[in-house]
This record gives structure tokens, sequence and C-alpha cells, in this order.
């Protein structure tokens, strides 16, 4: 996958669309999602064109990665967050349904989140 200048995050980030801030710094930018899936949705992304978090790892600087990693954090402990629990996604290419080929992280909490994954059946014998 390659990063694309035009989605709609790198859209956001040059200020052509707008979006509902809840953090910003200088390697991350943190809004409330426009589709919510829990009461609380909030992707954080950062500044520079990466595409997943593979690429992220791979090219982006000590900086970059601290400082987003850090507003996940930062956002989470904002919103009050860590007390009754979230769950952090992110979700990387086509069988994970990456929508948009811009790293973000998703931020769910609101409510009883269930089990991330389904218990594997148990084998008889």
């Amino acid at each position: 996958m390659t990063y694309d200048s035009q989605n709609i995050f790198a859209k956001i980030l040059r200020g052509e669309l707008p979006c509902k801030k809840v953090y910003e710094d200088d390697h991350a930018l943190a809004f409330y999602d426009i589709d919510p899936q829990t009461p609380v949705h909030v992707l954080v992304i950062p500044k520079g064109a990466y595409v997943s978090f593979d690429d992220f790892s791979e090219r982006a600087s000590e900086a970059e990665i601290a400082g987003w990693i850090r507003a996940v954090g930062k956002v989470a402990r904002d919103l009050g967050l860590p007390a009754p629990g979230y769950r952090v996604i992110a979700n990387c290419g086509a069988d994970a349904h990456q929508e948009v080929a811009h790293l973000h992280m998703h931020l769910f909490a609101g409510t009883d989140l269930g089990r991330m994954i389904k218990p594997r059946e148990k084998r008889e014998g």
C-alpha cells in the first residue's frame, strides 16, 4: 500500500477538512471519529505520511514514534479513560479492514467493549 497524499487524514492535517480536535502537538493530531462505533471513539494520527504501523515503525524517527505513542496515552488520560477502561486498535492492511491509508489509532471507550476475539471452540479428544 502506498501513501496517498489526498487521503482524508492528510486533508485534515493540511486544514482542508474540519475535525473535532481533541489534542494536537508537533507529532500527532487526535480527533473524534465522524462515525463513532462506541460512545467515545477518537482517532490519533501521526503528522507524518505513514501508511501503517509497520511503515511507521520502520521509517519514523525516534521522536515521531515517542511523540505519537505518548499522544495516544495523553488523549486517553485527558478523556478519563484509564479507570473504566478502553481499547486501542490500529488496523493495518486489507485483511484488517484498514479504510484510510494513513496510520491511525482508534481509542474506543464509554461502554463494555466485550471480548475482542471470540474464544476458540474447545477441541474434543
